[in-house]
């Protein structure tokens, strides 16, 4: 018997188990059997995944699962990529959720509810690449859906910003849900059959207007899944509002699927498209990697800075596949297949680095119940294991090496700057624009991060719940510590993933030989005259801070020391109040990209009673709001709103009115179905 359909059953049968457990246990034992079985899960999935990385292929008709069609899976490498991801994803923060959960107590994410949940949601992150049928896709996307949901709104009786970020979340997912159901909808009838097999084979019979159609409506529901400019206002909201444990799962693995979705579809299924379907896509990415790093590098929440910074990597991985599209679509297919590999290498750093991100940011929300960077600091020396560990997730969120997000990136810039080769006048503007964002929003997470660790880790601690901080208990820094193994894996020998990175290329039609190759401490990339060792970068930059380290002791023992007391100018030492908050960090970025951001302020002036020229108290309010939020989605609502108030109306009581009303509405849909016919 084959690992992938044994692997694929032990992990829908632990999801099963760990759903019941979760309803029936009590909390003590409901939180660690239900972590041990969500953590089955991720180590099935990821076997999974990795037997079709290396080869394997599955593929089955369940007659009995779904009805009518019935239910169609199959496994390719491309499938086996994210669920790998997923897998590997799954594990680590199932370890760090037990330890979270236990400490939060029988409610949140420790209820019964959250607890179902959990092992439901982790097991339909693995099985929506193995869909190989419209209807089969879209139940298992609507189960992850529902599942995020409900662990969205695990702390809903905490808080009312919850609930909020509840209706945000659900209206947005279900919005992409009917675009994605209209488009597959529609791609499907004029294919001609439901199944992959059957889109693949009649793509080529649908007309170029159709198959425009479905690609808009599908890259935009993919789209607002993975957090792109302007879809993304669920996702500054859900992902600081729910679970440390769920915000990391939903932002290092439930956002690839989107990823997942528009190259399954666009590259593969409709077998690639004209060069406006992937300049779309490139523009898409290019706002989304800069609009997010910018308001990340505004934000003080700390879990919404990560969530913004993850709007800013999916924007990059669009630039690596719509630049694969383009790619394709001029002819030049080496080039397409670096393209794609570099943003699927991406897809895989990013869920390793912005998973730890989460965790630590969920280890520091346990210690102080803060989230706001001005009122933390002083937690490297309370929190040195979380504090280390989150420093190494920025230095990969940066891209720098020797994090782990700069080799993707490094690919990612070689193939924009070799496809200059490619003719066009589209291709020559593109191209060094987006090379130019990408370079833009690197610059800028350099400054976000600095500004999360040196304001919430390396200052003083401006409160005291971040005075009193502790460590976070063992299982959650086990957790971490695996999602850091990985981290430190794909910076050193990312070529190991070199040959199920070839067959998760070639599983869309790209030529999937040697686009990226090497083994383990080289990278080279074939048909381009590049190659590139970590482990002599990480070699050549520790001996370069050993050197800078080691000179200046070398040279001041020489010199004899005089300790002498610093002159202060009369002030004394400086007091927590006088460092940097996170807020006058960003103030210098805010009025370069004053324009983009429009923030807003307010002074608000109170007299003295007596007299109105006596001042008793100014109050100056400056707040940098999402402007797309602001501008566009805030008038639809009102609008909305309006239509609402105005359609109460119509609801006059009567059943004469209402018995009209379905008269009328029948008579113009037979109309409507005659006129059509």
């Amino acid at each position: 018997m084959s690992v992938i359909p044994a692997a694929l059953a032990t992990a829908t049968g632990l999801g099963g188990a760990g759903a019941l457990a979760g309803l029936g246990l009590p909390f003590r034992l409901r939180v660690p059997v239900v972590g041990v079985l969500t953590a089955g899960v991720g180590i099935s999935g990821g076997t999974a995944g990795v037997a079709a990385l290396g080869g394997g292929r599955w593929a089955a008709t369940l007659p009995g699962v779904l009805p009518l069609a019935g239910a169609h899976v199959a496994v390719d490498a491309l499938a086996g990529l994210f669920m790998a991801v997923a897998g590997a994803v799954v594990v680590a923060v199932a370890v760090y959720g037990i330890g979270y959960a236990a400490g939060h107590g029988p409610h949140g994410l420790g209820s019964r509810t959250a607890q179902a949940a959990l092992p439901l949601f982790t097991l339909s992150l693995v099985l929506v690449p193995v869909a190989a049928s419209v209807s089969t896709f879209l139940v298992l996307w609507e189960l992850m859906a529902l599942g995020s949901l409900s662990l969205v709104l695990a702390e809903h009786r905490e808080r009312a910003s919850v609930r909020q970020a509840g209706v945000w979340y659900a209206v947005m997912t279900h919005l992409g849900l009917v675009l994605l159901l209209a488009g597959l909808a529609l791609f499907a009838a004029r294919a001609g059959g439901d199944t992959f097999a059957a889109l693949r084979a009649g793509a080529h019979t649908v007309s170029p207007t159709v198959r425009g159609l479905v690609f808009v409506l599908v890259a935009a529901a993919f789209a607002s899944k993975a957090g792109a400019v302007p879809l993304h206002a669920w996702l500054p909201r859900a992902h600081p509002e729910a679970p440390s444990p769920v915000s990391a799962l939903m932002s290092a693995a439930m956002v690839n699927l989107g990823v997942y979705g528009l190259v399954r579809t666009g590259l593969d299924l409709l077998g690639g498209g004209p060069a406006w379907w992937w300049l779309g896509l490139m523009a898409v990415g290019g706002v989304s990697a800069v609009y997010g790093i910018l308001q990340a590098a505004m934000a003080s929440d700390l879990k919404r800075l990560l969530a913004y910074s993850t709007s800013e990597n999916m924007g990059l991985v669009l630039i690596g596949v719509g630049a694969s599209g383009l790619f394709a679509a001029y002819g030049n297919r080496p080039l397409a297949a670096l393209a794609l590999a570099a943003a699927l290498l991406h897809v895989v750093n990013h869920a390793a680095f912005k998973a730890l991100l989460f965790c630590a940011a969920g280890s520091v929300l346990r210690a102080t119940g803060l989230r706001d960077l001005d009122l933390l600091g002083g937690l490297r020396a309370r929190m040195p294991v979380t504090a280390g560990l989150f420093a190494l997730a920025a230095l990969g969120a940066v891209a720098l090496p020797p994090g782990n997000g700069f080799i993707s990136e490094w690919l990612l810039l070689q193939s924009l700057i070799h496809g200059l080769q490619v003719p066009g006048v589209a291709v020559a503007v593109v191209l060094p624009l987006s090379v130019a964002l990408i370079a833009l929003s690197a610059g800028i997470a350099a400054a976000v991060f600095v500004k999360a660790l040196g304001v919430g880790f390396f200052a003083r601690p401006r409160s005291p719940r971040a005075e009193s901080a502790r460590e976070a208990p063992p299982l959650m820094i086990a957790g971490m510590g695996l999602l850091s193994a990985g981290c430190v894996a794909l910076a050193l020998v990312p070529g190991l993933l070199g040959d199920g990175l070839d067959r998760a290329v070639g599983a869309v039609g790209l030529p999937g030989t040697g686009a990226v190759s090497g083994g383990g401490v080289r990278l080279r990339l074939a048909d381009i005259s590049a190659s590139l060792s970590p482990v002599w970068v990480v070699a050549a930059l520790t001996a370069a801070l050993m050197l800078a380290a080691g000179l200046p002791r070398l040279y001041g023992r020489r010199r004899s020391r005089v300790n002498a007391r610093l002159w202060d100018c009369g002030g004394g030492a400086p007091t927590p109040r006088m460092a940097y908050t996170a807020t006058s960090f960003a103030e210098p970025l805010q009025r370069v990209f004053d324009d983009v951001l429009a923030p807003e302020q307010d002074v608000d002036v109170t007299p003295v009673r007596e007299s109105a020229y006596l001042v008793e108290r100014v109050r100056f309010q400056r707040r940098v709001p999402d402007r797309i939020e602001h501008r566009w989605y805030e008038p639809v609502l009102r609008s909305l709103a309006g239509a609402g108030q105005a359609a109460r109306r119509l609801a006059g009581g009567s059943v004469h009115l209402y018995l009209g009303y379905g008269f009328v509405g029948l008579v113009v849909l037979l109309l409507a179905l005659a006129v059509g016919w």
